[in-house]
């Protein structure tokens, strides 16, 4: 291969990639998402200057995706945290986990995205949306949702999903000494999001101690808003926010 052949390639291994080059459109996605608020020191503890915790608001979200370009069919779960970055409104992605190693290394290595292996499920059980997730054998969430209760106006449920995403992106030096990118990304949605439909409804979350998937580190102490939206939905083009090597 030669040298101009492997600076063309994504990512490794070279005869079969991880993932392919794009783009990373979503197809159907079903959102689940309950939003909570949280103890503010937990909270703070978390949030990476320059961001700023805009109110100790947890959303905890498990997302279907039947159809990712590129990446297959997989489901996701994890936690955001309301800020702001010189006074816009934002999410910061604190985690996620799903089983889908395509997606996986994609997120990590492209952006950052929090991603690790776990194992969630979104399903309807009679009347109730569930979203569960499971880290190797032990249960650390389940979430419930009256099913289509009432329904959110597509504008409404298009705002929920309007948020940039802040990504903390990091890549070590292969000698162990510390960051290669240390950066703070900004992931704002596509204008070509389309919702196929929204509701909302009375929900309830509990969530389990553990020691690697630590999602009750944020405890619940008051359910906020509870949403369940389905969207064909994708990315804007990522923008750098903070450099944290630069100075």
């Amino acid at each position: 291969m030669k040298l101009e052949q492997v600076r063309q390639q994504l990512t490794t291994p070279l005869d079969a990639p991880a993932y392919g080059p794009g783009p990373f459109f979503f197809y159907g996605r079903e959102f689940f998402t309950i939003e909570y608020r949280t103890d503010l020191q937990a909270a703070r503890r978390l949030v990476p200057e320059p961001l700023v915790l805009r109110d100790p608001i947890v959303r905890f979200e498990v997302v279907k995706m039947p159809d990712a370009l590129t990446f297959g069919a997989y489901v996701e779960a994890g936690q955001t945290l309301a800020v702001e970055l010189a006074g816009e409104p934002g999410q910061f992605a604190l985690s996620m986990y799903l089983e889908n190693h395509p997606a996986i290394a994609g997120g990590r290595e492209v952006a950052g995205f929090p991603k690790k292996l776990g194992s969630p499920q979104l399903f309807v059980d009679n009347d109730v949306l569930v979203g569960q997730l499971d880290y190797g054998t032990q249960r650390v969430a389940t979430a419930t949702m009256a099913y289509k209760r009432a329904t959110l106006e597509a504008a409404e449920a298009k705002a929920e999903l309007s948020a940039p995403l802040y990504l903390l992106h990091r890549i070590p030096w292969y000698d162990g000494r510390g960051p290669r990118i240390s950066e703070l990304l900004r992931l704002p949605p596509s204008d070509a999001t389309k919702v196929v439909g929204g509701w909302t409804g009375p929900a309830r979350l509990h969530l389990i101690p553990h020691v690697l998937a630590p999602v009750a580190d944020l405890p619940v102490l008051e359910i906020v808003r509870a949403t369940h939206i389905v969207a064909d939905f994708t990315y804007g083009p990522l923008e750098l926010a903070h450099d944290y090597l630069d100075g």
